[in-house]
């Protein structure tokens, strides 16, 4: 993965035109996807063969683009996204922060009523998760793998395209606003509304942190650090909702 954009030339205005071009087109193909595999596997199909076959593909997609659209459309080079200017300790002190909200609105919730538990419990049953074994396997695949992913796919692949059309911090807004319109359906087919919109905030939230994070380091592994940091409450909360009943 390659991390920064710069040039030995200043590029004409048709080279820049051409980069924006591509750009919405990359960002055409990218950023509907994950909601299309989500509305599938939790709204239109849910539990069924075929929406899990719509998922997977989906997921697939958004995992093999950024690298198709690396090597093949900007004819770059791989790379390991390397730390050169560390991170690490505002990312984890970030991490920490965000994991505190969430824990803070997970009691929220509670007293607001906006949680059934039960209803939790009994939807994570429905799916498997009620088995303890696949609940630890998800969490260490959900905070190990694939908060690495999404910070490949919305930080790296994402954000880069958005910087070809916006300034920075603008550019971070559009990134975590295509990183959260996935979670906004599956929070909405799972819990209450007030909930949902909670969540959603949140996820927005931490999309602006690792933007802004990804946008200063230049490198996914900070964000990733964050990312992870700030998973890890919300699979403690799972597991004492799912087999604590509370």
């Amino acid at each position: 993965m390659t991390d920064q954009f710069s040039s030995q030339c200043t590029p004409s205005d048709g080279e820049e035109n051409t980069a924006r071009r591509r750009a919405l087109v990359a960002l055409a193909l990218l950023v509907p996807m994950p909601s299309l595999g989500t509305a599938a596997s939790m709204l239109w199909w849910p539990g069924t063969l075929g929406g899990q076959a719509v998922f997977l593909a989906c997921k697939l997609w958004v995992a093999a683009l950024p690298l198709f659209w690396l090597l093949r459309v900007e004819r770059g080079r791989l790379s390991w996204s390397p730390p050169r200017q560390g991170g690490f300790l505002a990312a984890g002190l970030l991490g920490l922060l965000i994991a505190a909200a969430i824990v803070a609105a997970y009691w929220l919730s509670r007293s607001m009523g906006w949680l059934d538990v039960a209803q939790v419990a009994e939807r994570a049953a429905r799916t498997g998760l009620g088995n303890r074994g696949v609940y630890l396997a998800g969490a260490l695949y959900w905070v190990g793998l694939n908060s690495l992913l999404e910070e490949y796919v919305w930080r790296w692949f994402c954000l880069r395209q958005c910087e070809r059309l916006f300034s920075g911090r603008r550019a971070v807004l559009a990134a975590a606003v295509g990183f959260t319109l996935h979670h906004v359906i599956a929070l909405a087919a799972q819990f209450s509304w007030p909930l949902a919109a909670l969540g959603s905030g949140g996820v927005f939230v931490g999309g602006v942190v690792w933007g802004w994070l990804y946008l200063r380091y230049r490198s996914v592994w900070p964000c990733y650090v964050s990312h992870a940091i700030a998973d890890l409450p919300i699979f403690v909360l799972g597991w004492r909702i799912i087999f604590g009943g509370s």
